[in-house]
């Protein structure tokens, strides 16, 4: 296989090698037609003793197929060799024992005719029979399962090509003194771009100036272009539409979306799913096993076969080794890995590797976060409750002050809520700690202030008549399934913020479909359980568990490992990541914080719930073509290999011969069934309402 660029960039080649392919394939053609015409004429009626002396054809047909060797046969050959020297046994292994043992008895057929006892000649011609044509037929039988299998990569990357061509060449740069369009890989965070109407935006970066519509359907799936202000994010890969304006690089080359979103399919496509295990060590024992059966099958019609024996063993043990060539059984598995994370990909899912595609689908138990996971992660603040002498303004900036360097999504929503009523914060926090699940705490203008749950404020020594003041407080609006943070200004109780988010519009048809695939969902929360419990009924979750610190989500992953499980965490927080990190296959929303990102097997881009069963009943779709695939090229094998032999020839006589001609073409055909099965899963129906696979 030709080797392939780890780092995104525009130019796509799924196989450097096409041009000498396709050089070696015409080559091998045109010197073929020459050596079929000599080595069958007489068989197509055609006679060559008149116009060619028959002793010259055998010499004809040497030098045509001594040319197609040298020519097309080259590359064949030289990996044949290799695999010999170096013992890592392969199809080109066989190719070249077999195409080498024809070619030598030919040869020597050809020039020494008289080394051979008298019942291998002709009567006609007193000549010995040659496999010339065998040989070159062999050759360009390889050579065109090679050009179908390079044919089968550029499909299976249209996908990844559709990815990287909305990543554009150039950018309109703007400096001191002028505007220019320069190469990509010369913006750097902190330039000035301008996108002009119609342009594909280069990096990602913040607007500085003007308005446009975008349209991100690639990374939303949202068709209705968005329209992007001042200060608003727009990432590289949308498209523009008719306004202009400039932006600020943030991101570049290999750090923006796009380009992390083509390295994570291409390093997916690259790496190896386990069952690839299997068919790896069965490969490692079969070539061995087949030569010593193409040895016996030699030996075996030498001794006991009929007269003149030698061409029999000769034809019956090539045909061993071509018809039993491993091609279609390397191809099984990485054909459909590299088929079944393309189509992801396009749908917007995003596997880090084969193996999570492969286990995706295995696993019968799922747990998956509430904030962000099944909630649209957008949440709101409703209402705020005084407990002390402070206003509610005084609340919310002393609230926004320490949120401003939390990326939760309960932290927006304050920080929004304090923008709303025209409040800017009291200054920066002066110190900042975070605890995961938990909540903030600083100190801002001299005071402390701590923002977080139940579970928070006991830690902050709050006096428990406050506490059972806030807890009161909180049972109205946790019964209506909103989240409440309670502020604490210098350990006293100061506030109660109640928080909205609302359920995904599809959740609730997400968690039916999970569970019609044979999966139970548990929900896994650091809410408190009356707001729980609203949001678990609301989706349809029988499950659920609340008030959980990370630590304690991490504990209830490794604990569902320890009963023999293979866990699926979906979450989209930096709470996230350690149940993430320890789950079989973790599943981060894309909309979600890059901690979780980074630490997921998979990535859902769009952070769209609806596409977690469609990834599930995709890897299971995906596994089943690779055992689709393995089977018809362990099936191929165990049929062809015992039929090359020539079994069958002492009982149904030798109409039952496999020629190495056919047994070549049969070994290519057994790739392109192969090839084909895998390409279907590129249109192939994933149906997610069901355990049935519609294939």
């Amino acid at each position: 296989m030709p080797l392939e660029s780890t780092v995104p960039d525009t130019a796509f080649a799924p196989d450097s090698d096409k041009p000498l392919l396709d050089r070696e394939l015409i080559f091998g053609l045109i010197l073929l037609t020459p050596i079929l015409i000599l080595a069958m004429g007489p068989m197509l009626g055609l006679s060559f003793d008149t116009r060619l002396d028959a002793r010259i054809n055998p010499v004809l047909q040497l030098l045509f197929t001594s040319l197609l060797i040298i020519t097309s046969g080259r590359s064949i050959f030289i990996r044949g060799m290799k695999s010999l020297i170096s013992g890592h046994l392969n199809m080109f292994t066989l190719i070249t024992i077999g195409v080498t043992a024809a070619y030598i008895f030919s040869v020597t057929a050809t020039l020494l005719p008289g080394f051979f006892p008298e019942e291998f000649h002709d009567p006609r011609t007193s000549l010995v029979h040659s496999f010339f044509d065998a040989c070159a037929m062999i050759i360009v039988l390889v050579l065109i399962g090679e050009t179908l299998e390079n044919q089968a990569r550029i499909k299976t990357g249209s996908e990844l090509r559709s990815l990287l061509s909305l990543t554009p060449t150039t950018a309109r740069l703007i400096s001191e003194h002028e505007e220019k369009d320069v190469p990509l890989s010369d913006i750097h965070p902190g330039d000035h771009l301008r996108v002009r109407p119609g342009e594909t935006i280069p990096v990602d970066g913040t607007v500085l100036e003007g308005t446009s519509l975008v349209d991100e359907s690639f990374i939303t799936g949202e068709p209705s272009p968005i329209i992007k202000n001042k200060n608003d994010e727009v990432v590289a890969g949308t498209q523009n539409g008719r306004g202009s304006f400039i932006l600020i690089a943030e991101k570049t080359g290999s750090e923006t979306l796009l380009a992390r979103i083509i390295a994570l399919v291409r390093s997916a496509q690259r790496s190896r799913a386990p069952v690839q295990k299997m068919a790896d060590t069965v490969a490692s024992v079969f070539i061995p096993i087949v030569l010593s059966i193409a040895l016996a099958t030699f030996i075996g019609w030498l001794l006991l076969g009929s007269h003149p024996s030698l061409p029999y063993a000769i034809i019956s043990s090539v045909s061993v080794l071509v018809i039993a060539c491993p091609c279609a059984i390397g191809l099984a598995t990485p054909m459909s890995i590299i088929v079944g994370i393309g189509r992801a990909a396009r749908e917007g899912i995003l596997f880090k590797n084969a193996e999570s595609l492969e286990t995706l689908g295995q696993s019968k138990r799922l747990m998956i976060d509430k904030t962000g996971t099944l909630t649209a992660g957008q949440p709101t603040v409703t209402d705020v409750v005084l407990f002390g002498n402070q206003t509610e303004q005084e609340i919310l900036s002393f609230a926004a002050a320490i949120e401003l360097k939390s990326e939760h999504p309960i932290a927006t929503a304050i920080c929004q809520a304090s923008h709303k009523h025209n409040l800017a914060p009291l200054q920066e926090a002066d110190t900042f700690i975070a605890t995961p699940g938990n909540g903030v705490e600083g100190t801002v203008a001299g005071k402390f202030v701590g923002i977080g749950n139940e579970a928070f404020l006991k830690q902050q020594q709050v006096p428990s008549k406050e506490l059972a003041n806030f807890q009161q407080a909180a049972k109205p609006f946790r019964a209506s399934g909103k989240t409440i943070a309670g502020v604490v200004i210098n350990h006293r109780m100061a506030g109660l913020l109640a928080i909205t988010d609302p359920v995904k519009p599809g959740a609730h048809l997400a968690i039916h479909q999970l569970k019609r695939l044979g999966i139970t969902v548990t929900m896994l929360t650091g809410d408190h359980a009356d707001s729980a419990n609203v949001i678990a009924l609301s989706v349809g979750i029988d499950h659920y568990k609340a008030s959980l610190t990370p630590q304690e989500k991490h504990l209830f992953i490794t604990e569902s490992h320890a009963h023999g499980e293979q866990p699926i965490m979906v979450g989209d927080g930096v709470n996230d990541a350690p149940a993430l990190a320890a789950a079989t296959v973790g599943i981060a929303m894309g909309t979600g914080s890059d901690v979780a990102i980074e630490t997921a097997d998979v990535t859902l881009i769009r952070g769209d719930i609806q596409l977690l069963p469609y990834a599930i009943q995709l890897s299971r779709t995906t596994l089943l073509n690779i055992r689709q695939n393995l089977f018809l090229a362990f099936v191929y094998n165990s049929l062809g290999i015992p039929l090359a032999a020539g079994i069958l020839v002492p009982v149904l006589g030798s109409d039952w011969q496999i020629t190495p001609i056919f047994a070549a073409a049969a070994m290519s055909l057994s790739s392109v069934f192969v090839i084909t099965n895998a390409l279907r899963l590129r249109t192939v129906r994933i149906r997610t309402d069901s355990n049935q696979l519609s294939l």
